[in-house]
């Protein structure tokens, strides 16, 4: 299962709206979003206290502030052939 991480802080209308967006894709192909909530860990607000939301697929950087939507279809596509 493709699953995408998704570095989020509470009370964060970016981190909100982009997630929102996510699952509205998920609402076509079958992915797992995991969110994280970087200021529960001192080293991930360092990583990404200053560019949630950030969504990650791996160890890979796919969009951070807002949801590059075409390039989370070419991962979920690359991934179902």
């Amino acid at each position: 299962m493709i699953e995408f991480r998704v570095y989020i802080r509470q009370g964060c209308h970016l981190c909100e709206d982009l997630l929102w967006q996510l699952e509205q894709i998920r609402g076509t192909c079958a992915f797992e979003i995991r969110p994280i909530d970087v200021d529960s860990d001192s080293r991930l607000i360092a990583q990404y206290g200053t560019e949630v939301p950030v969504v990650m697929y791996g160890d890979v950087k796919v969009c951070h502030y807002f949801l590059d939507k075409a390039a989370i279809e070419q991962i979920l596509s690359n991934t179902n052939n």
